[in-house]
């Protein structure tokens, strides 16, 4: 048997090519932020994680800039051994400070933070437990540890609770959620997460991809609920509102010491480059002393969730600028999108396995620099495509 015989069946991607839906893979000649260009066609982009819109701003250009005349572009080495600038440690310092723990570390990847998070810390006699609606990263960074995974349904508390109360008494336990789900668009039940964990004795890690910069001032969804001091582990990405490239894990000084030396996708990749970080840095800064763009992407999610409701979508439990528009089959929905883009909106196609079968949807979100008058025509086109098609 040849081991590429499943390249060579696999045949999907082309069908889907062949059909003109294929969703994924765009190469953009242009984005602007809230605008993108492909092949001269002009979008108004709702797929981007670009809540606070700082990846046109100039204080955040300016900082990157500024960071390649300095240190050049890349580290060309590990943070464990000759790739740790200042700017690395500050950065850490204040991550850790507006989160509200007493240590930070930062990765070159949100990947690789759950990757070597989770995987440093979940041993032989451990176990992980995980929502079933978690990212992949967790998924990958729990199969490469050494301890058992058990799953609960998304959001079921009674689950979880069954799930921790059947695990043996003398294993550590780590659960592990999404803050802000990145698909659904809603939030971790952490007001009755962290009061369980306590009776069973388990540690609470928080990836906070999407709701750090969105939530409650921009601190996140621990903080949304109020209990930043009972979860043990936040986690975020500088992908979505740092406007950057990287991530970093937040916790106890010991705690995350010992994943600083232990965390193998730190240990065996290049540091996050110095443009990176000062992006990054700026882009927290800019949070801190411009709020009012962390209220307007929350009154931009309110407004849609309110508009594509009226229309008739199901928008499922979206609490968020996160809306997924659930459609329910793999064609519809590629047929959904196709119309939408040719129609001058830019959404993400999204299907099993990265959504439950029978969930299929398409995902939108929006930046706080989208205009009253963009977000209104994306309503009018999706009105006209989604009566046109049949999902509403």
């Amino acid at each position: 048997m040849d081991i590429f015989d499943k390249c060579f069946s696999f045949t999907d991607a082309k069908d889907a090519i062949a059909h003109g839906i294929y969703p994924y893979f765009i190469p953009l000649t242009e984005n602007e932020g809230t605008e993108v260009e492909y092949k001269g066609h002009r979008l108004i982009m709702c797929g981007s994680n670009n809540y606070l819109g700082l990846t046109t701003h100039p204080k955040v250009r300016e900082a990157a800039i500024k960071a390649i005349e300095r240190f050049g572009t890349s580290c060309t080495g590990s943070r464990f051994l000759n790739g740790t600038l200042e700017i690395h440690e500050q950065l850490e310092h204040e991550l850790a400070e507006w989160v509200g723990k007493s240590s930070a570390l930062v990765f070159s990847t949100g990947m690789q933070v759950n990757l070597g998070t989770v995987s440093a810390l979940v041993a032989k006699n451990d176990v992980v437990v995980m929502d079933k609606d978690d990212h992949a990263s967790i998924v990958d960074g729990a199969r490469l540890g050494y301890g058992k995974i058990e799953r609960f349904r998304h959001n079921d508390m009674f689950h979880l609770e069954r799930v921790l109360k059947s695990l043996p008494e003398d294993c550590g336990r780590l659960i592990v959620v999404d803050g802000l789900f990145s698909m659904e668009g809603d939030l971790a039940l952490l007001n009755k997460i962290v009061p369980l964990a306590k009776q069973y004795n388990a540690r609470i890690m928080v990836d906070d991809a999407h709701g750090m910069g969105v939530l409650c001032d921009g601190h996140g969804t621990a903080a949304e609920f109020g209990l930043t001091k009972d979860v043990d582990l936040i986690m975020s990405t500088f992908s979505k509102s740092f406007a950057s490239l990287g991530g970093f894990i937040a916790g106890d000084e010991d705690v995350v010491s010992y994943i600083k030396h232990h965390a193998r996708s730190l240990i065996f990749s290049a540091s996050i480059p110095p443009s990176n970080a000062a992006a990054a840095l700026a882009a927290l800064h800019v949070m801190r002393d411009e709020p009012e763009r962390i209220a307007r992407v929350n009154e931009i999610g309110k407004k849609m969730r309110k508009g594509y409701i009226e229309l008739g979508f199901e928008i499922g439990n979206s609490q968020t600028p996160v809306i997924p528009i659930i459609v329910g089959n793999d064609e519809k929905t590629f047929l959904f999108w196709k119309l939408l883009f040719d129609a001058g909106v830019f959404v993400n196609a999204v299907i099993s396995p990265a959504v439950s079968p029978g969930h299929q949807l398409l995902r939108t979100s929006y930046m706080a620099t989208h205009t009253d008058e963009q977000l209104d025509k994306v309503l009018d086109i999706f009105n006209q495509v989604g009566k046109r098609i049949g999902i509403i």
